[in-house]
């Protein structure tokens, strides 16, 4: 997992809502993290295949894919694809 906007234990431990998804990239790739929906907003940190991650109930479309808000480990936009949305 990229350093960058990492949540450390005590942040972790007080995040709540949301739903703790698997990362699953289909692949070897990890997963982009974005500032922003879509393909050519900044990656702010990448997720390995088998991180948890919380996603929170913020999506968006862009690009022609569905994007969801997640808060921890990281905070960013992920391709909802990737925790498993299949819309």
């Amino acid at each position: 997992m990229s350093e960058k906007n990492v949540l450390n234990d005590q942040e972790l431990e007080h995040v709540t809502g949301g739903e703790w998804r698997t990362v699953n990239t289909g692949d070897y790739r990890d997963a982009a993290i974005r500032s922003y929906p879509g393909l050519n907003a900044p990656v702010v940190a990448t997720l390995h295949n088998g991180t948890q991650a919380n996603a929170t109930d913020w999506f968006e479309q862009a690009d022609g894919r569905n994007w969801v808000y997640i808060n921890a480990p990281v905070q960013g936009w992920i391709k909802g694809s990737i925790l498993g949305y299949a819309y």
